[in-house]
């Protein structure tokens, strides 16, 4: 069930938790406490079953006409099971429904770790399309690609 959440602690509880359980994407701990602490301001949305939360979305306005997936997460044990297709289209809904024209994403570049590719294909298979890819955004070793979809 996808919930919208509006409690900043539950917002920023959910997050942290979730963002720790994925060391292979969050490997750097000050991170996931800066997106944590973020997403207390945003709208945000989590997935649960019973009493388990399975995963998140995170939007950001960057503008009056475009949001970005802040930070999304998936437990990895709930991986491949469209969980993040769900969340995706109660984020898209929300934008749609906003008034935003575009919403965009960032991530790692495709062939650099093969768990980014997942999360590649994953936003390709949901229709963004690549925008461009900043090499320097974050460092050489993680060059930054730039998703983008149009809101219809």
């Amino acid at each position: 069930m996808i919930t919208k959440i509006e409690k900043k602690e539950i917002k920023e509880t959910v997050c942290l938790d979730i963002l720790e359980a994925l060391p292979e994407w969050f490997e750097i701990p000050e991170s996931r406490v800066s997106y944590s602490k973020a997403c207390r301001e945003m709208p945000f949305w989590a997935d649960t079953e019973a009493d388990t939360v399975r995963g998140f979305i995170a939007m950001k306005e960057t503008s009056q006409y475009a949001a970005e997936i802040y930070v999304m997460g998936i437990k990895k044990e709930y991986h491949r099971q469209g969980i993040g297709k769900v969340l995706f289209h109660a984020f898209y809904a929300y934008a749609k429904n906003h008034g935003y024209e575009f919403i965009h994403v960032k991530t790692v570049r495709q062939g650099m770790y093969a768990d980014y590719d997942q999360t590649n294909a994953f936003y390709r298979a949901v229709g963004f399309r690549e925008l461009e890819c900043l090499e320097d955004l974050w460092d050489a070793a993680n060059p930054c690609q730039v998703y983008v979809m149009a809101v219809r």
